[in-house]
């Protein structure tokens, strides 16, 4: 489901410049963000000119855009605009702020400029800094310009990653499984940071809702019927049963909590519990945009809500592991994991199976579509958080059991070198779009350090500048 955003749309003036010229490309802008499909927040009812310049029309715009409990704010300086009047209603909307201006035109035959905008944006990005205000910056472009588009729609995602992370639940189904210190975690220091919540529930209460699936049996029923549709089953009757009251199950806990994700203890004591892996149950949940990871892993739930929500939810993510090198491809690593992959990723018709390291079914198998990706991972210790992140492409490898992808990086022992020395572990989330540029822009925002595992950082910005 796409994400819906809404950007509270400030255009700005300063009065030393012409005021209807400000007026004129404020209904330019406006125009150009309705052909663009941008969701945005007026503010011609707030004054008689629809423009932010003084404290009287700032306090019925502040006002108006909490009301629409917008998601972003952009200030757009129609002429210089009013540098102190966009840092005051930044800090107080406290949102994601994109700061632009359009390309002024040559002086007129008398040496007359009329706006003067690229001299606003430099003394309000300094006034934004004063504020301690973080901002993206779109450059100094033509509403035609296709870096206006561009920036404009990742300005959107940004903030699509930023409300996300800042309304994160995650339904934690029992605790992590003994052996896996790996994906510990510091609840308290989550919600403390970020907060992010976890609502753990024990997995008597689960189960006791698969009970309740089953008696219930529409939902259950259903979505067998989806899985024989869409799926190649390998499994018996009763099993492809519980998989979906499982899948029914969660996804009602989830409603009764209020979660955005889940986090689930994969394995055993759901195996003594209902005799199945909830691998199939999983990729159902991941399906419908609801990320679902093993291991009780719940860095790995927030880096699939992030890349997700990046997308701006047009888009499913898949949880893996890095396991092991590719037998051919200096650069080449395997990702894979038992099968909690979505459908849509698979470049196969997927089947549920038996997985590679368990005795029970319930697993998911198919080779994920080729094609670049993102692959990322949120991730601390000690007090620190950072984002791991890169590209990688599908390439062609040796066929393995589960849900899974071969793919090349640019240098797999420095990529390497930077999960074994931390903070991260052996799980990733991998993406079928490049969402890089916006999650390294979304950092700034939400207080967590970008870690590119590539030496792409000045392209990174460059992208973000409009080049």
């Amino acid at each position: 489901m796409k994400k819906q955003i809404k950007i509270g749309f400030a255009p700005t003036r300063r009065s030393i410049f012409s005021a209807p010229d400000a007026l004129k490309y404020a209904d330019l802008t406006r125009k150009k963000l309705d052909e663009l499909g941008i969701e945005y927040v007026d503010i011609r009812d707030c004054n008689e000119e629809g423009l932010l310049y003084d404290d009287e029309g700032l306090a019925k715009i502040a006002e108006k855009f909490r009301r629409e409990k917008v998601d972003g704010l952009f200030l757009a300086h129609e002429n210089f605009g009013t540098e102190y009047e966009c840092a005051r209603l930044a800090k107080e909307l406290g949102v994601p702020v994109l700061l632009w201006g359009p390309r002024d035109e040559r002086p007129d035959e008398k040496g007359v400029r009329l706006r003067d905008s690229q001299c606003g944006l430099f003394a309000t990005g300094k006034v934004l800094r004063r504020f301690q205000v973080p901002f993206t910056y779109m450059t100094n472009c033509r509403l035609d310009d296709p870096e206006f588009a561009r920036g404009i729609r990742d300005f959107v995602a940004v903030c699509s990653v930023v409300k996300t992370f800042r309304h994160i639940r995650i339904l934690q189904i029992a605790p992590r499984p003994f052996d896996f210190w790996s994906t510990m975690c510091n609840e308290g220091e989550l919600l403390e940071k970020f907060n992010i919540q976890l609502s753990p529930i024990p997995m008597t209460e689960l189960t006791e809702a698969v009970k309740a699936a089953k008696k219930e049996k529409t939902g259950v029923q259903k979505t067998v019927s989806y899985c024989r549709d869409c799926m190649n089953v390998e499994i018996s009757e009763e099993q492809l049963e519980n998989v979906a009251a499982l899948k029914e199950a969660m996804e009602a806990l989830v409603k009764k909590y209020g979660c955005n994700a889940i986090a689930i203890q994969c394995w055993n004591a759901l195996q003594t519990e209902l005799g199945i892996m909830p691998c199939a149950a999983n990729s159902l949940m991941n399906e419908e945009g609801i990320p679902t990871v093993c291991e009780t892993d719940i860095h790995g739930a927030i880096t699939a809500l992030m890349a997700e929500a990046a997308a701006m939810g047009e888009q499913r993510s898949f949880f893996a592991d890095w396991t092991v090198r590719h037998p051919d491809n200096e650069n080449g690593e395997l990702l894979q994991h038992c099968g909690p992959w979505p459908i849509s990723v698979a470049g196969e018709k997927p089947t549920i199976t038996y997985p590679l390291a368990f005795d029970h079914p319930g697993a998911v198998a198919a080779e994920a579509k080729h094609g670049d990706v993102t692959l990322c991972r949120f991730d601390g210790d000690n007090g620190e958080y950072s984002l791991l992140l890169g590209h990688a492409k599908g390439i062609d490898g040796p066929y393995t059991k589960g849900t899974y992808l071969w793919v090349e990086v640019e240098n797999w022992k420095r990529l390497e070198a930077k999960i074994v020395e931390g903070p991260y572990i052996h799980h990733c989330v991998g993406i079928h779009r490049d969402i890089v540029p916006v999650l390294y822009e979304a950092c700034k925002y939400i207080g967590v350090k970008p870690d590119l595992y590539d030496p792409i950082e000045e392209q990174v910005k460059a992208y973000l500048r409009g080049e």
